[in-house]
């Protein structure tokens, strides 16, 4: 369990937990019961596409995994493009910090001006050399939350928030207890688990299928 205090008094400590790259392990597939996953948890849900797309995917990640940074930085915008922007995918982003820093990094974006949360996970994931790499990552958040728009003011207020960390926690923990969620990213395409920064080959293997099914 992650918890506030742990973030305030050990950001630093764990920059050296962020500079390994996440878990990654090869594509697998394995279903679960789709209406337990598709239940929201206590924070709602952040998702781009309609709600009735024919396809659903679901995204377990951690702010300071490599190999989602990755995913998000070259599979990502094309998959987008491709199948969300066309309404054919609904895309669901859900919380799986590795760490008390990638918690951090969540919490900001959940707490971007303008509700602008998928901005912020990219920018994040964009810098996370910057910040997850940093001596004092939580110095390295406070410059780059400033070009989201955040003041000193609510980037401490963001971090100080129990409530949403509680929430974090809880999507994580869940992940994990009920859907066998143990390395990021993994991703839930219609129900069915696969572990591993997806190719844009590999989404479409397992999304053409669905969408011509």
């Amino acid at each position: 369990m992650i918890t506030r205090r742990h973030f305030m008094t050990g950001a630093a400590a764990v920059a050296g937990l962020a500079l390994m790259p996440g878990f990654l392990r090869p594509a697998q597939a394995q279903s679960v019961d789709t209406t337990e996953l598709l239940t929201p948890g206590p924070l709602g849900e952040k998702s781009l596409g309609p709600a009735d797309a024919k396809v659903t995917v679901i995204e377990y990640a951690s702010m300071t995994c490599g190999h989602c940074a990755r995913f998000h930085e070259t599979t990502w915008p094309v998959f987008k493009e491709k199948y969300v922007d066309s309404g054919q995918v609904r895309f669901i982003l859900r919380e799986f910090p590795l760490d008390p820093l990638a918690a951090a990094g969540f919490m900001l974006a959940r707490s971007a001006p303008n509700d602008n949360f998928f901005p912020m996970v990219s920018l994040l994931f964009e810098t996370q050399r910057e910040w997850a790499y940093s001596d004092d990552p939580v110095a390295a958040l406070l410059k780059i939350s400033r070009q989201a728009g955040f003041t000193q003011e609510s980037f401490e207020a963001a971090l100080k928030n129990q409530e949403l960390l509680d929430g974090v926690n809880w999507v994580r923990n869940r992940g994990a207890q009920e859907f066998g969620v143990d390395a990021t990213p993994t991703f839930f395409i219609n129900g069915e688990k696969k572990a591993g920064a997806l190719s844009i080959e590999e989404m479409d293997a397992a999304i053409t299928p669905l969408l011509n099914g």
